[in-house]
């Protein structure tokens, strides 16, 4: 592969809902640009960007995959990007490097939640947008209902570059309405031809609409406008590219990626109207110095610096950073700092992806996307300089997974070959977490949805050969008393020379502070305890609290007073002394009103609002209560409390009801009391 300059270089996310044709586009390109021999196929699983054995397997892409495409002189870095939520976090990395959005509707469904999704992700990255409508040549399309809807859901900003033409049913072609040049399908090749008289009629509309887009990004076209002056082809892409860039303008364009249908003019139209590395919005990083937020810009006369956007696990290389070139030239043996770390690290190999194909190169021009294998410690989001740079780039926000599960290696002795399995397939995918619970002795993996947790599994078994089973976490219930008890705990044992003898009596009572396991005190008169012995008697109460008396769960918010007691001279010792309040504890604990107690989150559930009423509903039957209201974005947020038993699937519950729509987080809160049947439920679970 060539080296290519800024200027000739486009780095484009490939946005859509799941299934909409994405990876079925991109493989259009690589095989419309001669860089394959054969157009592969998702239900084949030979697709360039879809390579990895989950993907073939399902046929969807569960990760951001790098195409680089060639065409014309110019290199167009596509990112392809899931469109499944689950696995929303390929999409905030493609993002994070990503000049412009190439958004994919598939015709025959038209706008869908991952096509509003991508348009969000875009308006929030703040970089230029393009709509692709791809199956144009599936019968008994509506083009004009399609773009009304694009219009209902995006604004006015739409503006159609290309407007199907159809002979009877069937799509044999499009006008370029730019140009106003006819592009019709003839021996599997799109030949210029003139326009129908009825096909400009229809179209004309369009181009006056274009025309008013394009006049209003320059006040020259406005006045030629109004003056009815004819406005040149030249005039309008230079003005339409404005528009573009500054976002006023997203154009829309169509096709079908298994006929060759208008590919060719989409790879012009995002070389012609989206931004270089060099026209592109500045990126955010942050002053070592001052601490201050700066913007750089793409500069390849600066010092080298690389943002790393992405972490493969390669099996035969190691670990594989994807990253930017943020500014200047970097080449193999470069030695960079990582400012993480503070390490040198040095690029012993410079590669450039194309899906699962890795090309040495011996150097990459700023604003253009390669990867470098075994980095000291490399995680995502790092910054890569060279010194003096002075600079660290703000770090990509991935969603925290709010879906729960406790996992076991069905294998004996599996445990640790699963930790580290789990431990690498986290460094590939920043959304999915790894705890593991002292309290439960559980490890707990944490993801955006259940279909991500399924990719896991399956990952674990067929690539690691690790199987594993899965269960809800266990609840950390924790158990209290509600009333007060006195007691006498007396540990006396006799079995020749010395003795063990150890006395107290307690009072045991709410202390009102669930956050403490227990708080001592001692009122002990005439020394009927000895001081010696009260740090014994509050061990004692330490070890006691770790396991209650209803179901073994840690008690909290007890308060323990030492009353009263007596000793033996001879016979008592620290460890007597902690036996009898162990003793005294089990029975003051039952005479004093045990409860359990359930952890309580704090929810906040962000949906459209006609969704209310069922998010209410079902919210009541988990045991929620609703704590507030409020509009964000055009979004009602849900403000909850909900017992954390109710929690581990939630979100992928939310998301069933909204059609996708809707978000879910939470945070531990506080314990309360449980219901008795909840209480009892848990007590038999435990017996």
């Amino acid at each position: 592969m060539k080296m290519y300059e800024s200027k000739e270089i486009r780095n484009i996310a490939l946005l859509g809902h799941g299934g909409a044709g994405k990876t079925t586009l991109c493989e259009a390109m690589f095989y419309k640009t001669g860089q394959s021999s054969r157009l592969g196929k998702v239900e084949n699983g030979t697709t360039v960007s879809d390579f990895e054995p989950e993907e073939i397997k399902r046929r969807f892409s569960i990760r951001t995959s790098l195409v680089p495409i060639e065409w014309k002189g110019y290199k167009l870095n596509i990112l392809d990007t899931p469109g499944y939520f689950d696995f929303i976090g390929g999409v905030r990395e493609a993002m994070s490097v990503a000049d412009s959005a190439l958004i994919v509707l598939k015709a025959s469904s038209g706008v869908e939640v991952g096509t509003e999704k991508a348009w969000e992700y875009a308006t929030k990255a703040d970089i230029p947008k393009m709509l692709f409508i791809t199956e144009m040549d599936a019968p008994n399309l509506d083009i004009e209902k399609i773009l009304e809807e694009c219009h209902a859901k995006f604004g006015t900003s739409i503006a159609p570059v290309q407007v199907p033409w159809y002979e009877g049913e069937k799509c044999v072609g499009y006008v370029h309405v730019l140009k106003m040049l006819g592009r019709r399908l003839e021996n599997g090749k799109m030949v210029d031809c003139p326009i129908p008289q009825a096909l400009k009629e229809k179209i004309e509309p369009i181009h006056t609409m274009i025309l008013e887009a394009v006049a209003e990004t320059d006040e020259v076209l406005m006045e030629k406008y109004f003056a009815e002056e004819e406005i040149s082809v030249d005039e309008i892409e230079t003005a339409y590219k404005k528009g573009v860039i500054s976002k006023q303008i997203v154009p829309v364009l169509c096709g079908s990626s298994l006929t060759g249908m208008g590919i060719a003019i989409l790879m012009d139209s995002m070389i012609s109207l989206f931004p270089s590395p060099e026209e592109a919005a500045h990126s955010i990083a942050t002053d070592e110095v001052t601490g201050e937020e700066v913007e750089v810009g793409c500069n390849g006369n600066e010092k080298v610096s690389l943002f790393v956007f992405k972490t493969l696990v390669d099996p035969f290389i190691g670990k594989l950073s994807l990253f930017k070139v943020m500014t200047g030239k970097v080449k193999t043996d470069n030695v960079l700092i990582h400012n993480r770390s503070g390490e040198t690290e040095r690029l012993a190999h410079l590669y450039v992806l194309s899906g699962k194909e890795q090309q040495e190169v011996p150097s990459l021009c700023a604003g253009d996307i390669g990867a470098v294998a075994k980095l000291k410690n490399p995680i995502t989001g790092d910054t890569l300089s060279e010194k003096g740079f002075g600079k660290v780039y703000k770090s990509i926000e991935f969603p925290e997974g709010v879906v729960k599960k406790a996992i076991f290696p069905n294998g004996k002795g599996d445990e640790e070959k699963m930790s580290q399995c789990l431990y690498k397939l986290m460094a590939e995918d920043q959304t999915f977490n790894v705890d593991y619970n002292k309290e439960t002795h559980e490890t707990i993996i944490s993801a955006i949805g259940e279909q991500q947790i399924d990719v896991i599994v399956s990952m674990l078994k067929n690539k690691f050969k690790v199987e594993v089973s899965l269960q809800n976490p266990t609840t950390p219930y924790r158990e209290t008393i509600k009333s007060k008890a006195n007691v006498r705990g007396k540990h006396k044992k006799q079995s020749g020379g010395h003795g063990q003898y150890g006395d107290v009596v307690m009072e045991f009572e709410p202390s009102g502070d669930l956050e403490l396991p227990f708080v001592f005190e001692e009122k002990v008169f005439g020394g009927a305890v000895p001081k010696q012995y009260f740090p014994a008697v509050e061990k004692g109460l330490e070890e006691s609290v770790q396991k209650g008396v209803l179901a073994g769960y840690p008690v909290v918010g007890v308060k323990a007073i030492l009353l009263d007691g007596s000793y033996h001279p001879v016979d008592s010792s620290e460890m007597a002394f902690k036996m009898a309040t162990t003793l005294a504890f089990k029975e003051g604990i039952i005479k004093a009103n045990p409860v359990i107690l359930e952890p309580i989150a704090r929810v906040e559930i962000t949906i459209p609002e006609t969704y209310t009423g069922d998010i209410m509903g079902d919210m009541k039957k988990r045991r929620g209560r609703m704590m507030g209201m409020e509009i964000k974005s055009k979004m009602q947020v849900i403000l909850a409390e909900m017992p954390l038993s109710e929690l581990y699937t939630y979100a992928t519950d939310v998301r069933s009801m909204t059609q996708g729509r809707g978000e879910v987080k939470y945070e531990f809160e506080r314990y309360e009391e449980a219901p008795s049947d909840i209480q009892n439920k848990v007590i038999q679970a435990r017996a």
